[in-house]
C-alpha cells in the first residue's frame, strides 16, 4: 500500500470525486475512486483504504438511499473495522440512522463543509490506527498472559489487558516469597481472587487459605474470631475454639477490609505480625503460629494514618508489598471477556439457553462506567441471564445508561415496578460513591452500623 492514507470514494459523480481528490491532496491523502458500488469488496482488498466516503444515492436510485445501504453492507463484510462516512444530498435522517446501526461511523450532507469533513476523516483515521494498535497490544498481552498461566495457577482470574498482565506478573513475583501483601483498590475489583492466587502459587498452597471479613466483625468479636477462646473464657464458652490464626497455621490468612478495624484491634494484630504469637481469649498460654498474612482494603490508609485512625507501624507491617487493583473502567479490554465468562456460568447454573450478547448489548457494556466494578458486572449479567427470553442478551435485559456511573438504569416505566431491594441497592451505591468508598462514613450517612452496611454490600455484590 502507498505510504499515504488511501481514501476510497464511492460516488458516481465525477465532479464530487475531483473536488475530494483536490481537498485530500492537501492533507497528503490519495483518493481511490469507485463508481460501481458492487465492486467495493475488490477495491477494499486491493487498495487497503483507511477510510471510505460512500454516496447514499446513486443514479439508479436517486432518492431512497437503499443502494447506499446495500453498499455499506458489502463494505462491512469486506472489513468490519473499516470506517465509513456517508455522503448524501438530502440528509435523510431515517436512512442515516439505519446506516449508523449497520456500522457507518458518521455522515455529512452535500454540499459539505471542508473543515467539518476533514475533521471527521482525521478523527476516524486516527481511531482506526488506535484500534489496530490496541489489537496488536492485546494480542501481545494474550501471549504474555498465556506464558504466565503456564508457569502459575491463575485459575478464575479473567483478563489479558495491560493492567491485568502487569498485576499478574507482580503476583507471580511476590507469591513464592514470605512477604506480607496489602491489596488495595476500589470495591468489587477482585481482591480476594488475587489473595487466593498469591496463596495458590506459594509454598503454602497445600495448607489452609483462611479468609476473614474483618470489617463485618463487631468490635467485641474481633479477638474471639481471630485468636479463638478457651473453655470458660466467657459465659457461653463451653469448649475450646481455635481462632482463624490457629486454623491458618502453616498457610495464608486473608484479612479483608483491614482499614476498618479500631485502635485496640490494630494493637493486637500488630503483635501477631511482629512476634508470630498470641493468646486465645481467656488463656494464659502463648501460642506460636506460622501464618502469612495478605490484607486488603479500599480505604486510603495513608489518609487514615494522617487522620490518626490507623497505626503507621501496622501499615508498614502489612504493606511490605502493595498490589493495586485497577477499576474495571481502567481495564476496559477485559469487560466483554468477563461478561462472557459470567454469562456462560449463569446460563449453566440457571439452565438457560443463552449463548451471547447482541451488538447493542456489547456496546452498552463497553460504554457503561461500572462504579461497582467486576462485582457489579457479575450481578448485572446474572440478572440479564435470568430475564433473557432468547439466545442473545439484548438491551431489554441490560438497561444501562452509557456514561452513567450511578448504577444500572431502570427502564422508562420502571418506577412503578421498582422493588424495595432495587431502591435499597441504589441508596447503598449512592452513599458509597458520595463518600468515595469509605464504609464507615457511608454507613453513618445511611443510619446503619458498619457491619450492617457490609452485609448489604455483600448481598448486592458491592463489596
Amino acid at each position: 500500500m502507498n505510504t499515504k492514507h488511501a481514501i476510497l470514494v464511492v460516488d458516481d459523480n465525477q465532479a464530487v470525486i475531483d473536488a475530494l481528490r483536490f481537498l485530500f491532496k492537501q492533507e497528503g491523502w490519495r483518493v481511490v475512486a469507485l463508481t460501481e458500488p458492487a465492486r467495493v469488496a475488490q477495491a477494499v482488498a486491493r487498495e487497503e483504504p483507511e477510510l471510505v466516503l460512500l454516496d447514499m444515492n446513486f443514479t439508479r436510485d436517486t432518492t431512497s438511499g437503499a443502494e447506499g445501504i446495500e453498499t455499506l453492507k458489502l463494505l462491512r463484510q469486506a472489513d468490519p473495522d473499516l470506517p465509513v462516512i456517508l455522503m448524501t444530498a438530502w440528509g435523510t435522517v431515517d436512512r442515516a440512522v439505519e446506516a449508523m446501526k449497520l456500522g457507518a461511523r458518521d455522515y455529512v450532507t452535500k454540499p459539505w463543509n471542508n473543515e467539518r469533513l476533514l475533521h471527521a476523516c482525521r478523527t476516524h483515521i486516527e481511531l482506526r490506527a488506535a484500534r489496530r494498535a490496541n489489537r496488536l497490544l492485546s494480542e501481545e498481552n494474550r501471549v504474555l498472559r498465556a506464558d504466565l498461566d503456564r508457569q502459575n495457577d491463575f485459575s478464575g482470574i479473567v483478563g489479558s489487558s495491560v493492567r491485568m498482565v502487569e498485576l499478574l506478573r507482580m503476583v507471580a513475583d511476590v507469591a513464592p516469597t514470605e512477604a506480607t501483601v496489602l491489596i488495595t483498590g476500589p470495591p468489587g475489583t477482585g481482591k480476594e481472587l488475587i489473595a487466593h492466587a498469591i496463596h495458590a502459587n506459594s509454598a503454602r498452597k497445600g495448607k489452609p487459605f483462611v479468609k476473614v471479613h474483618v470489617g463485618a466483625l463487631p468490635e467485641g468479636l474481633f479477638e474471639r474470631e481471630l485468636f479463638g477462646h478457651v473453655k470458660g473464657a466467657y459465659t457461653d464458652a463451653r469448649e475450646d475454639r481455635p481462632g482463624r490464626f490457629a486454623v491458618a497455621d502453616g498457610g495464608t490468612l486473608f484479612l479483608d477490609e483491614i482499614g476498618t478495624i479500631g485502635p485496640a484491634q490494630q494493637v493486637k494484630l500488630l503483635r501477631v505480625l511482629q512476634e508470630g504469637e498470641f493468646e486465645p481469649l481467656g488463656s494464659t498460654h502463648t501460642r506460636k503460629v506460622d501464618v502469612r498474612v495478605v490484607a486488603a482494603t479500599n480505604a486510603d490508609l495513608k489518609a487514615e494514618i494522617a487522620a490518626g485512625r490507623f497505626r503507621e507501624d501496622l501499615y508498614y507491617r502489612l504493606n511490605v508489598v502493595e498490589i493495586q487493583m485497577p477499576a474495571l473502567r481502567e481495564r476496559a479490554e477485559d469487560i466483554l471477556l468477563l461478561a462472557e465468562r459470567f454469562l456462560k456460568n449463569f446460563a449453566t447454573k440457571n439452565r438457560k439457553p443463552v449463548t451471547g450478547f447482541d451488538d447493542d448489548a456489547k456496546q452498552a457494556l463497553l460504554d457503561y462506567e461500572w462504579p461497582g466494578n467486576v462485582r457489579e458486572l457479575e450481578n448485572v449479567i446474572e440478572r440479564a441471564v435470568i430475564l433473557a427470553r432468547g439466545e442473545k442478551i439484548s438491551m431489554r435485559e441490560l438497561p444501562l445508561r452509557a456514561g452513567d456511573g450511578a448504577g444500572p438504569a431502570l427502564g422508562v416505566d420502571a418506577l412503578g415496578e421498582c422493588t424495595l431491594e432495587e431502591l435499597e441497592r441504589a441508596m447503598v451505591e449512592r452513599a458509597l460513591k458520595e463518600h468515595k468508598g469509605n464504609v464507615s462514613r457511608a454507613a453513618q450517612a445511611l443510619g446503619l452500623s458498619r457491619a450492617a452496611l457490609y452485609r448489604r454490600m455483600e448481598k448486592f455484590g458491592l463489596g
